[in-house]
């Protein structure tokens, strides 16, 4: 497959009555996006905790009790999920949620196939409400996901920043790179944004940043998202020179719906203005370099 079309969400967090309000929703939101013939199909990071609304009203603000509460909702969330993915024949990155692990939780994110099977990715980089009000720990390990010969990684909001765990997926054949986010504000909204570009610029690589949008003041879990979906790319040969291949308006709801083609990004690899992919390696490994270690001069005048 060198051409892929993929779907993008900025998806809503709303107040649901019972389990069968927001089976509801994501079938609609998963036939929506099949039905216009996109193979991968991405949700935002905490958009699952909109299950919330499900738990006891005691629970809507309290963000250590509601963790093991919300447990007993994942088989559901699950078997939902897969099989969605099977009936519509489609990749479903799903919104993330916590996740039991060890003696705690991670921040996951599941990745199901067009015929059911569930693997996923955890967060990372914990920011600091996720370590210090939620307790929220970070996982362990990257994957990279084959959809039909296309291959993507996960960079869960925060992730995104850190150049080393995309260059990771970058370099175990990732050529999407997947960004779900929940950000609070335009600031937040903007690092992840360009934090991605970043990725997508050092890759050579698409990257696919999907927002949380909320204003759901009945849980402190999820009240206030901001932001806008959006799909970046290198500014290089047969792409755009600003690097946005396509987005969306600013806290709007619904899908943005692109096809990418691979072998753009691939020719940038091997064939571009610059060759990021190829002196990576230059830029740390090559024998010769100069000493990249900073020295520090004092300047007197």
């Amino acid at each position: 497959m060198t051409v892929i079309r993929v779907a993008v969400a900025a998806y809503p967090v709303d107040f649901h009555p019972d389990w069968a309000a927001y089976e509801a929703k994501v079938s609609a939101w998963v036939q929506d996006a099949a039905r216009q013939g996109a193979a991968l199909l991405v949700f935002p990071e905490y958009g699952a905790l909109e299950l919330v609304s499900l738990l006891p009203p005691e629970l809507h603000h309290d963000v250590i009790g509601m963790l093991p509460a919300l447990q007993a909702l994942l088989p559901e969330f699950l078997a939902l999920h897969g099989r969605l993915a099977r009936q519509h024949g489609v990749g479903i990155v799903a919104a993330s949620l916590p996740v039991a692990s060890g003696d705690g939780y991670v921040n996951r994110a599941y990745v199901i196939g067009p015929d059911g099977t569930v693997s996923w990715q955890d967060k990372l980089m914990m920011t600091r409400f996720e370590d210090e009000e939620w307790h929220i720990s970070p996982g362990r390990g990257t994957r990279v996901f084959d959809l039909g010969g296309v291959k993507f990684g996960v960079a869960i909001c925060y992730d995104s920043e850190f150049p080393r765990l995309a260059r990771t997926l970058a370099e175990a054949g990732a050529e999407l790179l997947v960004v779900p986010s929940f950000t609070g504000s335009r600031h937040g909204y903007t690092r992840v944004r360009v934090g991605s570009m970043a990725r997508a610029l050092e890759g050579q690589c698409y990257a696919l940043h999907a927002p949380l949008i909320a204003d759901a003041m009945w849980t402190y879990a999820v009240e206030d998202a901001h932001g806008m979906s959006a799909i970046y790319a290198p500014a290089d040969n047969g792409l755009p020179e600003d690097g946005i291949v396509a987005q969306g308006e600013w806290n709007t709801p619904g899908w943005l719906i692109h096809d990418l083609d691979l072998t753009l990004t691939r020719n940038v690899r091997v064939d571009g203005h610059v060759l990021n992919w190829r002196d990576r390696v230059a830029a740390q490994e090559r024998p010769g370099m100069p000493d990249t270690m900073a020295l520090t001069v004092p300047v007197r005048g």
